[in-house]
């Protein structure tokens, strides 16, 4: 137990120092750091958020447009740590006639299995919104990652 709470005061100690010594001032490669800190918990988990609006759900009682809204927010949190865990395939045409854009679509399609992830929170954001915020182990995202890549090289034609 003393050894958990030095490393808490610990932690304290050197964020405070941090903050002291670095000013307002804040670099491009510091907020890239610091966005990816807030995508990792402090166990090493991944994090991912998920939104969802209330108002568009396809219901006519308010209470269930709520819980589908709950619901489509959670499915956005997994879809967002797909993302994490496998990445995107991006899928882009651009089509060009006499030196003018003529035609550009973009597709992004991620596609995988997630299990183990647990639930943070569930928070409702201003009056139409609702945030979901899971969580995931570090150890199975690499499980994730050494089985999906154990399946592409056992694929027919791989």
């Amino acid at each position: 137990m003393k050894v958990v709470l030095r490393q808490f005061l610990k932690s304290i100690a050197l964020g405070s120092a941090a903050i002291l010594f670095t000013g307002c001032a804040m670099t491009t490669d510091e907020y890239n750091a610091a966005l990816v800190e807030t995508m990792i918990s402090e166990k090493g988990n991944i994090l991912a958020t998920g939104y969802a609006v209330i108002s568009v759900q396809p219901h006519d009682n308010p209470a269930q447009q709520r819980l589908l809204s709950i619901r489509a927010s959670k499915l956005d949190a997994y879809r967002s740590l797909m993302e994490q865990v496998y990445g995107q395939y991006l899928d882009a045409n651009t089509t060009v006639g006499q030196m003018i854009v003529e035609n550009d679509t973009f597709r992004a399609r991620v596609q995988g299995v997630i299990y183990g992830a647990y639930l943070v929170s569930i928070t409702p954001v201003g009056e139409d919104t609702y945030e979901v915020t899971m969580s995931l182990d570090r150890g199975i995202v690499n499980d994730l990652r050494v089985l999906y890549l154990e399946q592409m090289t056992t694929r027919p034609g791989a």
